[in-house]
């Protein structure tokens, strides 16, 4: 009876590692990201063409930093009851500002006509001066609904998601 349990046991488990080393061969790999070059060029102190763990950690701090001065003059600007957060009206002003100038933003750079702004038109606004955000969210790399979001298809963005990778048109009025 011992015997047959542990033949049975030793089944299972044998075929659950088949079954998962048969998943892993089958998933195709994923490209390396390079890294910016203007990202190696403010982190990379040793100049070996990649980040160390200690360069990683050094980045990160900047990227937090930068958050949170971007989140104390957001505050500043929209936070009108002056009590460190925002109200749902003020969120909405917010909001509608934002709109107002990622249109204008598109107007101005969207060389190419199609409604929204490709990474050379993303490139050429930054180096004009004009303030972006950083390139995610909803439909951006890694938002809810953009590609490369694990809660879509295969892990390739949500609904909606384009086909090609770019940002979802607006939704219709």
């Amino acid at each position: 009876m011992k015997t047959t349990k542990l033949i049975t046991l030793a089944t299972i488990l044998g075929t659950c590692a088949f079954t998962a080393a048969q998943e892993e061969a089958n998933r195709p790999e994923r490209p390396k990201r390079e890294i910016p070059p203007e990202v190696l060029k403010q982190f990379d102190t040793d100049k070996d063409g990649k980040l160390s763990e200690t360069e990683k950690a050094a980045m990160q701090e900047a990227m937090k930093a930068k958050a949170e001065e971007r989140k104390a003059k957001m505050l500043e600007k929209y936070d009108a009851d002056h009590d460190g957060k925002l109200s749902d009206a003020e969120r909405e002003v917010m909001r509608a500002d934002r709109e107002a100038k990622h249109k204008e933003i598109v107007e101005k750079y969207d060389a190419n006509k199609n409604g929204k702004l490709d990474p050379d038109e993303v490139a050429a606004a930054r180096a004009a001066g004009e303030d972006l955000p950083p390139m995610r969210g909803r439909g951006g790399p890694g938002g809810p609904d953009g590609p490369g979001h694990k809660g879509g298809p295969k892990g390739h963005g949500g609904p909606g998601a384009p086909p090609d990778g770019g940002t979802p048109p607006p939704p219709a009025e």
